[in-house]
């Protein structure tokens, strides 16, 4: 069984949102179009707490996307994103939610992010994402959203050491940096993993 995994498809990341994806919004109708070819349909949603670590303005003098050491591991500090509750935590609102069956949410601990779906960045603590698939006889996740090379990889990436087959929608993503995507999509495909476009589904 296959599944489609949505992540982070949220108004902060879309332009006009604070932590803005260029063309972000541009893959909304992709998406909306592609979960009708899948029986399972998950989303994640980043869902921080205002005093997250990874904020820039919870860290005086320090700037936006400079790059510190937090608990032992380099951590990116962002502009304020994705807060529990807030309009640009919640979903674009053009997204059709029908046939998602189930949400995850990620940057939930103030002292961790999160960028996979699956685990935060020091896999200390899992989302139950899963043991969710396993439970469900899933083996094949597709992956689609926000950001390209940050959350939809780090995801991927995870999704493959869980033993799952794991599939890049391209077409289906936009990334921050081109040369970071770029990478990451050379890492995806030594790591096991899959790139295809909406157009090779069936």
């Amino acid at each position: 069984m296959r599944a489609l995994v949505i992540i982070d498809l949220q108004n902060d990341f879309i332009p006009g949102g604070s932590l803005a994806v260029p063309g972000g919004d541009e893959i909304v109708p992709i998406i909306n179009e592609l979960q009708n070819k899948f029986d399972l349909v998950i989303a994640t949603q980043d869902w921080h707490p205002s005093n997250h670590s990874s904020f820039a303005e919870n860290h005086p003098g320090k700037r936006e996307f400079e790059i510190i050491k937090l608990n032992g591991i380099d951590q990116k500090l962002w502009p304020v994103h994705c807060v529990q509750n807030l309009k640009g935590a919640e979903f674009h609102p053009d997204l059709n939610s029908k046939k998602i069956e189930a949400i995850f949410r990620k940057g939930t601990d103030k002292n961790i992010d999160s960028y996979s779906g699956f685990y935060d960045n020091a896999h200390l603590k899992s989302t139950g994402l899963s043991g969710y698939f396993k439970d469900k006889g899933v083996t094949s996740l597709y992956f689609c959203g926000l950001a390209a090379e940050y959350c939809v990889y780090f995801s991927i990436i995870d999704a493959l050491k869980e033993g799952f087959k794991a599939v890049l929608i391209e077409d289906a993503t936009r990334a921050i940096s081109k040369e970071d995507f770029k990478k990451a999509k050379k890492e995806t495909l030594r790591a096991g993993g899959k790139i295809k476009t909406t157009s090779d589904l069936d």
